[in-house]
This record gives structure tokens, C-alpha cells and sequence, in this order.
């Protein structure tokens, strides 16, 4: 399928990214190598997004206030922000097609899905498990994200599939599902390094993420299909986090897998590393 979403180059510390017919420069710490393009190709991008100068846009009035995009068969609406985000991280795409596949061939068995999406920013993951026909808990602790995820259903036309839409802390939110002794045959979660949750509570990945993990395993149904942990901290390797669900679901059975996610573009460009998953497949 095509993709409106292609990396053009990087390097020097940044990355040239092409968003629809949106071209930006932005921060990529990975890219340590030289750029492979002229600086005046560079140059021709809309606007840029510079940390080393106060976190701020360059030719920020470039940008539309919107605009939409489809990547690996979801389309978003992007804008935008001040942490120089826009409402998608492409590097999960092929988490997508993934997990729509997975989903897919599961109901296709049993008729049913259950799938509890945690960190679930703009929706991607949740989109691509209501396209396999999931029904989805999307949680995000942040009111405004839960909205964007929202609209972006709407735009795939998913606004009237079984979606239930949550602002929550995510370790408080998942003990009361235990409580309320509600499973879930899968789960994503894609924590940030650092977060606080909708009534301040603070986040701490190398503190909060093993809690996550005991919750979730008991938060999976007697029929599992998988648990797909993602992250961009600089110090959680492939590896790390495949470790990490080898140990926790150790006597669940099951086979578990990593790698890095990557930025992509065009042959010849090179894949630009941005964060890395692992995951539990039953």
C-alpha cells in the first residue's frame, strides 16, 4: 500500500521528512552519520524544528494548521505542536500492518477480539486493530490526545465500531480492570521515558514499567495472542525489552521477538533507528 509518509535523508543530528507534500526537518539523535543530499535540498523543506534552540519551529506559518495523511492504510490528521510533534510516529508502521494481520486472522477463528492499546497517543495501533475488527480500550492520559485519536477514527470511518475511549492514569486504570476482573486476549503499550498522568501522577519508565508488566500479564485473557511492548528510550535495546517480556511471561508459553523501528524511505536511503519493541506472541 502506498504511504504519504517517506524519510528523504538523514544525518548531522537531523532528519528530512516528507509528510504528504509537507517536507520538515527535525531532531534525530541516532543519526550520527552525514547527510547523503546537498544542505540546498535540505533547504527546500517547509519549516524545521530545532531542540538546540529553545524548542522551537523554524517557518512555522509554512505549515498548514492541518492536513491529513495515510500511512500503511490509516489516515491521520496531523498539526503541529510545540514539542515539535505532528500526531503520528511513522516508525511504527509496520507495527500496523502487524497488528491488523494479527487481529484479522484471530477473529477470523473465534469471532472475537479483545485488544487493550496503553500510551495510545493518536490512535494508530488502536486503528489498525478495529480495521482486523477488534473491539479496542484505547487509553491515554492526556484529554486532548484521547480527542485526536477520536477524530482520527472518524476520518477512517471507524467513528461507529466498538472503540471505548479512556483518559486515565494507565497503572491506576488497570488495576480497577482487575478489579472489575476484565481481560483482554492483546495488549500494546508504547510508555514515554518520562509522563504524568491526568491528575499529575508521574511516570517513570525505568520505575513504572515493571508494574505495567505484572498488570498486563494479568490483564491477559485464558486465550492470549500477544503482548507488543514498544518505547524510545535511549536505553531500552531491542534486546532489553525482549528480555523484559521473557521474564515476565515466562510461564505463559508462547515465543517472543524484537527489533529496532525505523524510519524509511526510498532504495538508497538509509533506515534511520527510532525506538525499539519486542513482543509475545501466544
Amino acid at each position: 500500500m502506498n504511504d504519504d509518509y517517506e524519510l528523504i535523508d538523514s544525518g548531522d543530528g537531523r532528519k528530512l521528512e516528507r509528510f504528504g507534500d509537507v517536507k520538515l526537518v527535525r531532531p534525530a539523535g541516532q543519526a550520527v552519520w552525514h547527510p547523503a543530499l546537498p544542505e540546498k535540498i535540505w533547504n527546500d523543506a517547509a519549516a524545521g524544528f530545532d531542540r538546540d534552540a529553545g524548542n522551537r519551529w523554524h517557518n512555522r506559518h509554512n505549515l498548514p494548521d492541518q492536513w491529513n495523511i495515510s500511512v500503511s492504510g490509516i489516515t491521520f490528521n496531523l498539526s503541529s505542536t510545540d514539542f515539535g510533534h505532528l500526531g503520528i510516529f511513522p516508525e511504527q508502521r509496520v507495527m500496523w500492518n502487524w497488528i491488523r494481520e494479527a487481529v484479522r486472522e484471530r477473529k477470523e477463528k473465534t469471532g472475537t477480539v479483545s485488544v487493550l492499546n496503553l500510551f495510545a497517543y493518536s490512535g494508530g495501533s488502536t486503528l489498525a486493530a478495529a480495521q482486523g475488527g477488534a473491539e479496542v480500550c484505547h487509553l491515554d492520559a492526556s484529554k486532548g490526545m484521547v480527542e485526536w485519536a477520536r477524530e482520527n477514527a472518524a476520518l477512517n470511518n471507524l467513528q461507529d465500531v466498538s472503540i471505548r475511549w479512556i483518559v486515565d492514569d494507565a497503572a491506576g486504570f488497570l488495576r480497577r480492570e482487575l478489579k472489575r476482573n476484565r481481560h483482554y486476549d492483546a495488549i500494546i503499550l508504547d510508555p514515554p521515558s518520562f509522563g504524568r498522568g491526568k491528575k499529575g501522577e508521574v511516570f517513570k519508565i525505568q520505575e513504572h514499567l515493571p508494574v505495567l508488566l505484572d498488570l498486563c500479564r494479568d490483564l491477559l485473557s485464558e486465550n492470549p495472542l500477544f503482548l507488543l511492548l514498544s518505547c524510545h528510550t535511549p536505553e531500552y535495546s531491542p534486546m532489553t525489552l525482549q528480555n523484559l517480556l521473557a521474564q515476565w511471561l515466562k510461564n505463559s508459553g508462547g515465543k517472543t521477538d524484537c527489533g529496532e523501528m525505523l524510519l524509511t524511505g526510498s532504495a538508497g536511503v538509509m533506515p534511520l533507528p527510532s525506538g525499539a519493541f519486542a513482543r509475545w506472541i501466544a
